[in-house]
């Protein structure tokens, strides 16, 4: 019992996914001495449920990753696996045995009635009943805390991530791009070859077109509405792993995983047209402008963001609903490039 209230003090002390799982796998650990655990994060894509395998243990390893941050090498479809694509559709806890006598677990976390985490665990056959009832316990204190965790990093509105986690996650963002200048360096010839198209992350600044103009028109409930829907054509419009953030007001962000200039604009352009071809009822058509640049390592959170928002107020100054690539504004002449923090030039 003092182990198990150990447990419950530590993960309720915790205000990060990453930590969070990491207690878990502890607890786990410590009170079941399971065979395996895995704990997945689960996000809706156009491929079905995605699953990142985010935290887990087994007789030889012990991993914890970045919880906010998918790395594609340990994700795939949650139907690639039988057990947990009926856990998924039934949303309960399903098991299967496996050969040898050992049972595998699946155990759901589920929040606004979609799928956020799936907890596998195996168990020797002899585990005790009493200890499947508290195994059963611990996964909904974990779903529990994950859904207060989720009440303070979540807009409530459009549901997308809030501006607190932006701000709270950009640091871990600009790392990730410290990693693309590495591998840059190491491919400089190869990138000069290819006219610097070699794949970085991107961030973009979405800003809604006349959107006072929507709430004054329409009045404010209609103007909601509108920003429910645009956060679903958003997640509609990109990859399961690129950070979509409600900033603030009209105004969303998007973190692209790492991918060429080309490929970066052309995502963006779909989700400005997907939005274009949209008819709301009320209001018709609602356009959106887009600014982007690349993250690079060295940046502050303001320096990325000043960019981005450079080649959006261009978009806004020059017709609106369209996107804009800061860095090739910046070489075409048609922007100054910015003095950054630090009191140095960028330099392209």
């Amino acid at each position: 019992m003092l182990q198990l209230i150990s447990h419950i003090v530590r993960t309720s002390s915790k205000r990060d996914r990453t930590e969070i799982n990491e207690a878990l796998i502890d607890a786990l650990a410590d009170l079941f001495h399971p065979i395996s655990v895995t704990i997945y994060r689960c996000y809706a894509s156009s491929r079905g449920t995605m699953m990142f395998a985010c935290a887990g243990l087994d007789s030889r390893s012990r991993y914890v990753h970045n919880a906010y941050l998918p790395d594609r090498r340990y994700c795939r479809p949650i139907d690639d696996d039988p057990l947990l694509a009926r856990c998924r559709r039934e949303r309960s806890v399903s098991l299967e045995e496996l050969p040898g006598g050992a049972n595998r677990l699946a155990f759901p976390v589920v929040q606004l009635n979609q799928l956020v985490y799936v907890i596998e665990i195996v168990v020797s056959e002899d585990f005790p009943a009493d200890l499947r009832v508290l195994l059963m316990a611990v996964t909904e204190y974990f779903g529990n805390h994950i859904g207060l965790l989720d009440y303070g990093e979540t807009d409530t509105l459009t549901q997308l991530a809030n501006r607190k986690t932006f701000d709270k996650h950009l640091f871990e963002l600009l790392g990730k791009a410290q990693d693309d200048a590495a591998d840059d360096r190491i491919k400089l010839k190869a990138r000069r070859r290819s006219g610097g198209k070699t794949t970085t992350h991107w961030l973009a600044v979405c800003d809604i077109d006349r959107f006072k103009s929507i709430n004054d028109n329409h009045g404010h409930l209609i103007g909601d509405e509108v920003l429910v829907t645009l956060s679903q054509i958003l997640r509609r419009s990109f990859r399961f792993d690129d950070q979509l953030f409600r900033f603030g007001g009209e105004e969303f962000v998007v973190v692209l995983q790492p991918a060429k200039a080309d490929d970066a604009c052309k995502a963006l352009n779909r989700f400005r047209q997907n939005l274009e071809r949209h008819v709301f009822t009320q209001v018709g058509q609602v356009t959106v402008s887009i600014g982007f640049s690349r993250l690079q390592g060295a940046d502050t959170p303001t320096d990325v963001i000043d960019r981005a928002d450079e080649a959006l107020y261009y978009c806004k100054r020059n017709g609106r609903n369209q996107v804009a690539f800061y860095e090739e504004l910046v070489e075409s002449g048609a922007l100054a490039a910015k003095s950054l923090q630090k009191g140095e030039i960028e330099l392209f």
